[in-house]
């Protein structure tokens, strides 16, 4: 694997289009996704062979509720399959899970194998994979400022540094690097206080079908841009 580089600390990916890469091949939506959970693992292993300290995965968003009874509870059941099967080869690699999200409006069986995984995982330092699960970007800012007037801080005493400490990312750096698969060119409502200065790259091919050659080109892609965070381009010396 050729080395690159400038490799961002933290990647987030929106892992979209499992329903079309199923429908471009006459499977149920139901199959996409299953498809999609596979490739989680192939995703994990890669980025780490590629020195990422962090990757978040946006798998269900606080919207997704909205989608047929059916296909919510087979991604809430493949989602519990996934962790009960690949929990613990991920952690015998060192890598730490954590999840992103409310916990409060899941299964029971779904929400003690998100807590088991945390645990079994908590001291391990290789790689810290976040899964956003029933996650939205405004509900958890709302969350964090409810969390704020409840603690009672005043708001002099508010500053970015201290709403930061209230996200579900608190202990988290921000994203460098957001990924989306499937060739939409939004956020959906992902990461939207921590990917203020985020760089972003979208690649048509579908969740299922994105590895490791996707992964280089958007890792080169990464290295290649200047980050400025608002800062003027230094001006060039003059010979």
């Amino acid at each position: 694997m050729p080395k690159i580089a400038d490799i961002p600390n933290h990647v987030a990916i929106i892992m979209d289009g499992n329903g079309r890469w199923a429908a471009r091949r006459g499977l149920s939506r139901l199959a996409g996704h299953r498809a999609g959970t596979d490739n989680i693992h192939r995703v994990i292993e890669c980025f780490a062979e590629h020195e990422v300290k962090y990757l978040t995965l946006f798998a269900f968003s606080t919207e997704n509720w909205s989608r047929p009874r059916r296909e919510v509870k087979w991604l809430l059941r493949i989602l519990e399959e996934m962790l009960s099967k690949e929990t613990r080869k991920l952690h015998e690699k060192g890598i730490k899970l954590l999840h992103l999200g409310r916990l409060d409006r899941l299964p029971p069986r779904l929400k003690q194998a998100i807590r088991d995984a945390i645990e079994l995982t908590k001291d391990n330092t290789q790689m810290t994979v976040n899964i956003a699960f029933d996650y939205g970007g405004r509900a958890e800012i709302v969350d964090a400022f409810k969390r704020i007037l409840r603690d009672g801080i005043p708001p002099e005493s508010v500053n970015e540094a201290l709403f930061s400490s209230y996200l579900y990312t608190a202990d988290l750096p921000d994203p460098d690097l957001i990924i989306r698969t499937g060739g939409e060119m939004r956020m959906s409502n992902f990461l939207l206080w921590q990917a203020a200065y985020s760089e972003y790259y979208s690649t048509p091919t579908f969740w299922p079908d994105f590895g490791g050659e996707e992964i280089e080109g958007a890792l080169v892609t990464y290295a290649q841009r200047e980050r400025r965070f608002g800062r003027l381009r230094p001006k060039a010396k003059k010979g």
